[in-house]
């Protein structure tokens, strides 16, 4: 007879939403039972891995081994907060195991019934296989497996230009690796000007990128890789990397069976971040996600509405999005390109990365901000390009959840030296114009008369 659990919710998923959610219920008293087929972590752990290999790959000398040493600790590291012991002192009842709908309040794994109040979906997202002739089953790696390898290729091929697609390239660049690019529009979702900048400095460490193509096959096995392109033209290597998306892992969750509706970018969710079934939640990349902050923003959307009863709507524009290359690229709120599309009047304030004193003593001076603005100074985006973009970006994104007039910015102290002077110096600079105008210059020749 199945063990029949009835918690007031029951996560399904433990990657860094679906923890946040289950450490969160259960600091906060309520039964929560979490379900996980694999390790704790999930994307969290394959983002602090990547974050960790291009860290030691910036450290002169450094060898392959030593750079592996290095994103083990970093990741063991991170585990911690999601393991079983930890969690199990949080209140949280960990199930291993496949999970499944059984119906539309009940989810099985093994034989346990689970029967709770509330499910929240975290369950993420795997690499997609792009049809590709001849990939398929080949020896290819994807963005979970290439932290195995045991010494860096001699030629690693990239199938894929979006941001995790090129942080790779450039880590593997600087491990020793000869590496080719394969992908049309690098960084499309990025503003150009700082996309022209990544590129440069990807070109710069000698990373090889080739568009306008179209692969027509390609032969992957063990120590060799032959791409063949359109027209005939072949790119032989060692080693494959396929990064060319992402899609929702939904497999064997049963979401007929549970009444929930999806659809090829995942599962479909309204502003309450709730599926067609009343009593289940959906967060992170398994609903169309696109980030770690994403699904711990969810998260605590979930939290708030699922426990205390509030009212919330999900909005993607003051979550930050963050290319980690070098130099790196952070953007909120609305791109210049976005602001245009839909015909806003707005000015823009920008601020270069060599007129600032930490960046020229750092050698980091490559890069901008640049800030999208109303004419009467609401910050409504910013994007970032250069060192420490991801450290910065945090700043501009409370500025725009909060609808900040850039003469916060403006007068806000900062440390000097530091980098947060180029965001205050771009605020500044958005007065410019007005500094100069008669009228201004009337008013304090009046004023001085007082003396």
């Amino acid at each position: 007879m199945a063990e029949v659990l009835t918690p007031d919710i029951c996560v399904i998923g433990a990657g860094s939403g679906g923890l946040a959610v289950a450490t969160g219920a259960a600091a906060l008293g309520v039964p929560v039972v979490l379900i996980e087929q694999g390790k704790t972590g999930g994307g969290l752990n394959t983002a602090v891995a990547c974050r960790a290999l291009a860290a030691a790959a910036r450290t002169p000398g450094v060898d392959f081994a030593e750079a592996q040493d290095h994103v083990r600790r970093a990741v063991a590291a991170a585990a911690v907060d999601g393991s079983a012991e930890r969690l199990a002192g949080l209140g949280v009842r960990v199930i291993k195991g496949h999970a499944a709908f059984k119906d539309r309040r009940t989810v099985t794994v093994g034989d346990i019934d689970v029967r709770a109040r509330r499910f929240v979906i975290a369950t993420g997202s795997l690499s997609a296989v792009p049809p590709i002739p001849g990939l398929e089953g080949s020896a290819y790696l994807t963005g979970e497996t290439i932290f195995a390898l045991d010494a860096p290729p001699k030629h690693l091929i990239v199938i894929g230009a979006g941001s995790h697609a090129l942080e790779l390239a450039q880590t593997f660049r600087r491990l020793g690796s000869d590496v080719t690019v394969l992908g049309n529009e690098p960084l499309s979702a990025n503003d150009p000007e700082a996309e022209a900048i990544v590129l440069t400095a990807l070109e710069r460490d000698g990373v090889a990128i080739r568009t306008g193509m179209t692969i027509a096959k390609a032969d992957c096995t063990v120590g060799h890789v032959t791409v063949t392109l359109d027209g005939g033209d072949t790119i032989t290597g060692t080693h494959l990397l396929v990064a060319s998306g992402r899609k929702a892992h939904t497999d064997g969750l049963k979401l007929e069976t549970g009444r929930i509706r999806f659809n090829a970018n995942g599962i479909v969710v309204n502003k309450k971040l709730k599926t067609s079934n009343g009593r289940v939640y959906a967060i992170g990349d398994v609903a169309g996600g696109q980030s770690t902050q994403a699904a711990q923003h969810q998260a605590s959307l979930v939290l708030r509405h699922a426990v205390f009863r509030q009212s919330i709507s999900a909005h993607d524009g003051i979550i930050p999005r963050v290319t980690y290359t070098d130099p790196e690229v952070a953007e909120v709120g609305l791109s210049e390109a976005e602001a245009r599309k839909r015909r806003l009047k707005i000015r823009i304030s920008r601020w270069p990365y060599h007129d600032n004193d930490r960046a020229r003593i750092d050698g980091a001076a490559r890069g901008h901000i640049k800030v999208i603005a109303t004419p009467q100074g609401t910050i409504m985006g910013v994007t970032i390009v250069g060192a420490q973009a991801s450290e910065l970006i945090s700043m501009w994104t409370l500025a725009v959840a909060q609808g900040l007039n850039i003469s916060a910015i403006a007068g806000l102290p900062v440390p000097f030296p530091a980098l947060t002077e180029i965001g205050k110096r771009a605020a500044i600079d958005f007065f410019a114009p007005g500094l100069t105008s008669s009228r201004l210059r009337r008013i304090i020749a009046w004023l001085r008369i007082f003396g």
